[in-house]
């Protein structure tokens, strides 16, 4: 028999490929799944931009007190190690003025971009704007981003070479026979230390009158000379005159003693009305609101990084200082702590420096 013959005028047709069954089931599931890849891959995802390089010039980091302060000493030790980590100069620059309020409006006004920071304390940061809102611009917890809380340390009551005959507990009972008979100095209205001596009154039921002074040091001079009875203060100002017997320290605002001066105790462990009148100075690193998340992250991480360095901790303890390491989150929570402590102060005391 003679096979069929196509129409004159009609090319030849090859011969249908015959796929099994199997093999056409296989391949539609390969189908299906590259279908599926396609769509869940995220829209523009090659299409991501890279990070910007950072830092690309020096970084300034902003101290808003005088060249010289305990701040601008903690400065000094961490600008290297931090130019060091980042690849650029880490430039200090003391912008002194109104107890750290000019600093600290500059930082919150610089650029957003990680290339400004600033080294500030409790006072300026939340503080000064409970205690003069009308002349304070900014507000530390919603213009500022935590970066890193370096170090913090507890303040102290002291007394005149006089009263060093008097325990603690003796003191806080010839406070409450003599109210208002008393005087202890500071170093200024609205400052962490008069909110410290405020706590003493209101925890501790006494009367006594806030003496606020300019200087720390006239401070020292006045308490060693018999001028002033009393005095709150960072213990590491009052640790050498103490030791020289020129002074005597009633006890730490704190819930243990302080590794700079283990021999002095809290002073709520022999008078229980200051259990749980505590009270630290601290300084930490802020960058501008609206700083880039992954640059506070490499801030913070290389931060962290300095606090472990043995020089850094040896200078912090030969200051009295107590290395913390809260990174962002964490120094955002306390900040919200410590800023409700400072608020109940103000508001019983009725404190206002304006």
């Amino acid at each position: 028999m003679k096979p069929e013959q196509n129409p004159p005028g009609v090319a030849s047709m090859p011969p249908a490929t015959i796929i099994p069954r199997a093999l056409r089931r296989g391949l539609a599931l390969m189908a299906t799944i590259a279908g599926l890849a396609i769509l869940s891959t995220p829209t523009g995802a090659q299409e991501r931009p890279a990070a910007a390089p950072w830092p690309t010039r020096p970084v300034t980091l902003i101290v808003p007190y005088a060249a010289g302060g305990n701040v601008d000493v903690m400065a000094r030790w961490i600008a290297p190690e931090l130019a060091r980590r980042l690849g650029q100069p880490v430039v200090i620059e003391n912008i002194s003025g109104a107890g750290g309020v000019i600093g600290t409006q500059k930082a919150v006004r610089a650029t957003a971009d990680g290339h400004t920071l600033l080294l500030s304390v409790e006072s300026a940061i939340l503080i000064a704007k409970m205690v003069t809102p009308a002349t304070v611009p900014y507000d530390g917890q919603q213009d500022l981003a935590p970066v890193t809380l370096l170090g913090s340390q507890p303040l102290a009551l002291a007394g005149k070479p006089a009263l060093s005959h008097l325990t603690a507990g003796e003191l806080h009972a010839d406070l409450q026979a003599h109210p208002g008979q008393y005087s202890y100095a500071t170093t200024g209205v609205g400052t962490s230390l008069h909110l410290a001596g405020e706590l003493l009154k209101q925890s501790g039921q006494i009367d006594m009158v806030h003496a606020p002074y300019r200087m720390g040091t006239q401070v020292l001079t006045d308490l060693a000379g018999n001028q002033i009875e009393l005095a709150v203060l960072p213990l590491s100002m009052l640790i050498e005159q103490a030791r020289a017997g020129k002074l005597q320290v009633f006890g730490v605002l704190d819930d243990k003693p302080s590794p700079a001066m283990p021999e002095v105790a809290p002073l709520g462990a022999t008078v229980p009305a200051w259990q749980g009148a505590n009270a630290r100075v601290w300084t930490g690193v802020f960058a501008p609101r609206g700083t880039p998340a992954e640059r506070i992250e490499r801030l913070d991480a290389a931060l962290q990084d300095i606090l472990t360095l043995e020089d850094v901790r040896q200078n912090f303890a030969a200051t009295g200082v107590d290395p913390e390491g809260l990174g962002p989150a964490a120094f955002s929570a306390y900040l919200a702590e410590q800023a409700k402590t400072y608020e109940g102060i103000i508001t019983r005391g009725h404190i206002r420096a304006e």
